[in-house]
């Protein structure tokens, strides 16, 4: 990518892209990505991340066991997760979130059948040619390595946009734990969070436009002196 940067530019260009070119990206820039996401601050430097990359009939695979294990409700997660566990503002946020995201791509409240299949785009990646796997040991109440894997998540987040690529991670992936350890050969000692779709964004699909509102700081943050 010819354009640098400044950092200020890179945080706000970053957001979660859903609509990837079949475009393949070269293993220099996967591994320049990789390179700088190791830079990752962690709990006593334990840099506990283990990160499974999938591509070509890996990739293919990968999405096929997924969205068949989707299809007979096999679900096999290592982490529960669900929205109606939020309170109050949070689950406010995270309902306008799906509400904007579905009006974006023209999918009505009412059309079940429409928003089932968009959701179903997290199981073969928004058709992205690379996903991230990020799986972790599990220490104590895992807490801690979580925290270590967001953070790194993060950093790999942000060397994308740098990089002219885009990525979303997606907890719904880490719903099929189990068929991505299978699929991918990974010791079950290994425990997932979540991945990280990612390639060259489609900037003509439908909904690519699409921007989530953030809260102001003063609704995050207090100051003490």
């Amino acid at each position: 990518m010819s354009e640098i940067m400044s950092f200020h530019e890179v945080v706000r260009r970053r957001h979660s892209i859903r609509n990837f070119l079949p475009d393949p990206v070269p293993e220099s820039i996967v591994r320049a990505v990789l390179s700088e996401a190791q830079m990752a601050p962690s709990n006593c430097n334990t840099q506990p991340w283990q990160v499974h990359i999938a591509t070509g009939a890996k990739r293919d695979e990968l999405a096929a066991a997924i969205i068949a294990g989707d299809e007979s409700g096999n679900a096999s997660p290592d982490f529960s997760f669900d929205t109606g566990d939020y309170t109050g503002v949070y689950f406010q946020r995270a309902m306008e979130q799906g509400a904007s995201y579905y009006r974006s791509i023209g999918v009505s409240r009412e059309a079940m059948e429409d928003r089932r299949m968009a959701a179903r785009l997290n199981y073969s990646f928004f058709h992205a040619p690379c996903v991230a796997m990020l799986f972790m040991p599990s220490v104590g109440d895992n807490v801690r390595i979580a925290s270590d894997i967001g953070m790194y998540a993060q950093t790999f987040l942000l060397s994308l946009t740098a990089h002219g690529l885009g990525g979303i991670p997606q907890t719904a992936l880490g719903f099929y734990a189990g068929t991505i350890r299978k699929v991918l050969g990974i010791d079950d000692s290994l425990k997932m969070l979540f991945g990280i779709s990612f390639g060259y964004p489609d900037e003509h699909a439908a909904g690519h436009s699409y921007r989530i509102g953030k809260a102001a700081i003063e609704e995050s943050v207090t100051f003490h002196s």
